[in-house]
Formats: structure tokens, sequence, C-alpha cells
């Protein structure tokens, strides 16, 4: 478990560093990235692949929106660290290697799920930002 958090916590802080995020916010976007990737690593056995991205998604989205109010930096500086552990980058190389060598049956369903990781982690984070929202409008009662 110990490789496996300091694996997520070095991708999403190295991302960092090529998005050119400030320095003071690296570590931070490693933590968002490392903590995401927990969440994801304990519910995938649990729950379906789709929805331990979106859990997972979820939390790096809500947790991004705390640290950037925290530290007056923007969103997308920690969302996109963030979530680099859980872009399904190796299912869409193989769905083109597949293609490439005329396996169509299996690089279509490797597409498919590449494609179905990625809207489960648009829907994360849209669902992060209502609930964000909804948090604004219950403090103002």
């Amino acid at each position: 478990m110990l490789q496996q958090l300091a694996t997520s916590f070095i991708a999403s802080a190295a991302f960092g560093i090529l998005f050119h995020a400030p320095r003071r916010s690296l570590a931070l976007c490693g933590f968002v990235g490392m903590l995401g990737w927990v969440v994801y690593f304990y519910t995938v056995d649990r729950w379906d692949t789709l929805l331990a991205t979106f859990a997972a998604t979820f939390v790096i989205g809500v947790l991004s929106q705390a640290i950037a109010r925290w530290y007056k930096m923007p969103v997308i500086i920690f969302s996109v660290a963030g979530m680099i552990p859980l872009v399904p980058g190796g299912i869409a190389y193989d769905a083109m290697r597949s293609f490439v060598e005329h396996e169509y049956a299996g690089a279509a369903e490797l597409a498919a799920q590449a494609l179905m990781i990625s809207g489960s982690i648009a829907v994360g984070l849209i669902a992060s930002e209502v609930f964000n929202q909804m948090l604004k409008q219950v403090k103002k009662f």
C-alpha cells in the first residue's frame, strides 16, 4: 500500500510540475491525487470500476475546491493533477494497439471501457461542483 501511496503522490505532483502549477501547490496536488487513489483503491473491489472512479473523482473535486479556497488558488490546479492517477491511459493504449493489430472486437470493447471511465471522471467532477454549490446555498441560510 505504501508503494501505491507514493506512486500516486509522485504522479500527481509531477503532473503539477508539467502544468506549471505554483511550487507551493505541488505537495497539495500530490496529496489530492494520493487521496483520490486511496478512495479508488479501496472501493474498486467492493463496487464497479465506474462507480469507484466516480467516487474517487468526487472526493478529488470536493477536496480540490476546499484547498483552492483555503490557499486562494484556482481549483483546476488541484483537480487536474489529482485525477491523473485515475485516467485510463493504459486501457486507451491497449485499445489503439488492438485497432492497429486488426483485433476490432477487443479494440471496441477496450475503447468503450476507456470512454465510460472518462465519462465517470467527468460526471464525478460535475457532481462535486454541484455539491459545493449546494453547500454554499445552505451556508447562506
